[in-house]
């Protein structure tokens, strides 16, 4: 669908206006149309003065006037810029420069200026067309001032002899020429319509002619083109009257056509002229040659034999350049005066497939984010091939297997826009290739390449090279010791990429976590604040919600963002005095059964936390019930004793008794014995413990 507005040059009067404006609105917005669903369409006269109003292009694309500037309204055009502008305070595309159709687009029927309107935030673009309109602005020109004819006085009346017509650079009816002659009894015009439908025009002999009475004639040739107002050209005909040789050559045919490929090796035989004499000797002998008002170009391009009348190539056919050769040729007789005979060829030019598509991009969105959504406009593509017909229809095609595709958005302009999600870490950067294929036979093709580079977003959490690790650490160790790094990476770049530690805080017995131990945040470097008092660990108490022969002694430390690092200090139980050794199976503490006693959630990245808690499960089916477990539990290499004291599930009493931690050979009321019998513990402690007591 397409909306043609004719812009007038009209002058009304205040009474008028209000009339005009309100029937020409509903035009106007009717314009208004989007990329992808069409373009808008203007009409201008050409010569039109600066400042003319062409339209209201920003209310018929639907753009609202405060955003022309903030969106980054501009215009671009193939043709000339500069031409026409638009006024971004109230939108109206007006006559910037002098239009001259002529210069513009020759004789073409159809005459426009192209305009690609762009603006950003987001990405649109729309397709403008404004249609230059002929003004009758060129009078008719003939191609010499004067022309001259020679005539035998033995020439017979209803003879014609051709003239070279006008031509009017204007178009449509501003370029249709009639003509007139001056007044002669003896000669008149005559017109004809060729087979391009062109005038072709002659000087018509109405009587015989006598030399001896007047050897010369002037008359004025008028051509007038059907222009409001008309306009008029002149020339002036010399007319020579010849005497004796009174038969000239003859064509078999007044024009011929002839039809060629472009591209034809030099030399190729166009056409062989044959024409006819009467006379005998050397005023029926003939050469042929071009007419002396035949064009340049012809001339440039084609040769003929005097003798034989064969035309040639002489120099290379461009289809693109000229597809139309209308050649005048002579006749002319050896006789006292010559005579000549006339006829015209008419070369056709086909066109091949010689041309490649060319290939521009503009208006590149680079880089890409990872998380731009489908549709997303990254690069505007034109495809242009200067040959005809299915020779210059072309199809563009894009790399297979990418996340994009093209859009045809208007004839050979494409929009390079994103089809499917993009992943940075998988794929940083594509490289596209764009093919412009042609129709014709054999194709041609051109390629362009395309670096879409993916634009990296925060959407990957860090993370550990495992969820957990276990560190064995001796007691008594230097204040500020390190003892184990932990590190986690993340899949992102740059600052996305860069990576924080911190404790997540939990509590021991009394105190907290980061009294204990604290991480670098930068390097992950964990150290030990103060020596660390086996002794004193002895006295945190913990709170299983029912016995189970699955008990795990561990500490946890969390990092911050969505992954986990843990610390533990583990060691396998068995039984102390009074029960059997037993081998106890271990979990981990971070298990999210509500059984498993973890009641110490991290509460946010960067914020310590921590517990110390036992962990139980079904890690081990053979072993004996809950009311068959034994009542007290050491853990190798340490001189902690693990002891438990089971009550009715009924009970009221405090679960803080059940487990609790107490020195070997000793009771929970011996921890208040004073620090003179503490040689004697450790050695008894040593006595009792097992050989990876340093782990």
């Amino acid at each position: 669908m397409e909306i043609k507005l004719e812009v007038f040059d009209m002058v009304f009067t205040p009474e008028d206006r209000l009339g005009k404006q309100c029937l020409l609105l509903p035009l106007l917005l009717l314009a208004a149309w989007k990329v992808g669903s069409g373009q808008l369409h203007y009409s201008v006269p050409e010569e039109a003065k600066h400042g003319t109003f062409v339209g209201r292009i920003a209310q018929d694309l639907g753009l609202e006037l405060a955003e022309l500037v903030p969106r980054l309204f501009r215009m671009a055009s193939k043709d000339r810029e500069d031409l026409l502008e638009v006024n971004l305070q109230n939108g109206i595309l007006f006559v910037n420069s002098r239009i001259d159709r002529e210069e513009l687009c020759g004789r073409s029927a159809e005459c426009s200026i192209h305009l690609e309107v762009i603006v950003d935030r987001p990405l649109q673009v729309f397709h403008v067309d404004v249609e230059v309109r002929d003004i009758n602005d060129n009078p008719p020109l003939f191609p010499v001032e004067e022309q001259r004819v020679l005539i035998y006085e033995s020439r017979l009346p209803d003879s014609v002899f051709p003239l070279e017509g006008a031509s009017d650079a204007d178009v449509g009816s501003n370029s249709i020429l009639t003509y007139k002659l001056s007044s002669s009894e003896y000669f008149g015009l005559d017109v004809k319509i060729n087979s391009d439908d062109n005038k072709q025009i002659g000087l018509l002999l109405k009587k015989s002619l006598d030399r001896e009475e007047a050897p010369a004639h002037n008359l004025f040739l008028t051509a007038t083109d059907g222009g409001k107002p008309e306009l008029t050209g002149t020339v002036q005909l010399l007319v020579t009257v010849l005497d004796v040789n009174d038969n000239a050559p003859t064509f078999e045919q007044s024009e011929y056509e002839v039809r060629i490929f472009e591209n034809a090796d030099n030399g190729t035989t166009v056409i062989k002229l044959n024409a006819s004499d009467r006379d005998e000797g050397a005023n029926g002998a003939i050469s042929y040659s071009f007419n002396s008002l035949v064009a340049a170009m012809v001339i440039d391009h084609f040769s003929i034999d005097r003798n034989t009348g064969e035309i040639v190539i002489r120099g290379n056919l461009d289809f693109e350049q000229e597809n139309l050769y209308k050649i005048r040729i002579d006749a002319t007789d050896k006789g006292h005066p010559p005579m000549a005979g006339h006829c015209t060829v008419l070369v056709r030019i086909l066109d091949k497939n010689d041309n490649i598509p060319e290939i521009a991009l503009t208006s590149l969105s680079l880089p890409v984010r990872e998380d731009a959504q489908f549709g997303t406009v990254i690069a505007l593509i034109s495809v242009n091939d200067l040959d005809s017909g299915a020779n210059g229809q072309v199809n563009c095609s894009l790399t297979p297997h990418v996340p994009f595709k093209l859009v045809s958005t208007f004839k050979n302009y494409y929009s390079l826009v994103l089809d499917s999600a993009l992943d940075r870490e998988s794929v940083s950067a594509y490289e596209l290739v764009v093919t412009a294929r042609d129709g014709g036979w054999p194709s041609l093709w051109a390629t362009a390449s395309l670096s879409v580079e993916v634009a990296d977003v925060n959407d990957n959490a860090p993370a550990f090279a495992q969820p957990e690790y276990t560190v064995f650490v001796k007691e008594n160790n230097p204040p500020g010791c390190h003892i184990f790094t932990v590190s986690a990476r993340d899949a992102d770049a740059q600052e996305n990429a860069l990576v924080s530690y911190s404790l997540v805080e939990r509590r021991v017995g009394e105190r907290a976590l980061s009294s204990y131990i604290s991480v670098h945040a930068e390097s992950g470097k964990v150290y030990a604040l103060q020596p660390l008092d086996h002794e004193e660990l002895e006295l945190l108490q913990f709170q299983p919600r029912q016995p189970n022969p699955d008990w795990r002694y561990s500490a946890s430390l969390r990092a911050g963002m969505h992954s986990s690092v843990h610390l533990e200090e583990a060691g396998i139980l068995r039984a102390g005095p009074g029960g059997p050794d037993q081998q106890w199976p271990t979990v981990s503490s971070a298990t999210p059964e509500p059984e498993a006693g973890e009641v110490s959630p991290p509460v946010g990245a960067g914020v310590n936390s921590n517990s110390w808690t036992f962990k139980y499960g079904p890690g081990n089916p053979k072993q004996s019930g809950p009311g068959e477990l034994p009542d007290k539990f050491i853990i190798p290499g340490s001189p902690a004793i693990i002891s438990i004291r089971q009550e009715p599930a009924n009970s009221q009493i405090d679960k803080s008794d059940f487990i609790t931690f107490g020195k070997k050979e000793e009771t929970k009321k011996k921890k208040k014995k004073k620090k003179g019998n503490k040689t004697q513990e450790k050695k008894e402690k040593g006595n009792s413990t097992t050989d990876n007591s340093d782990q």
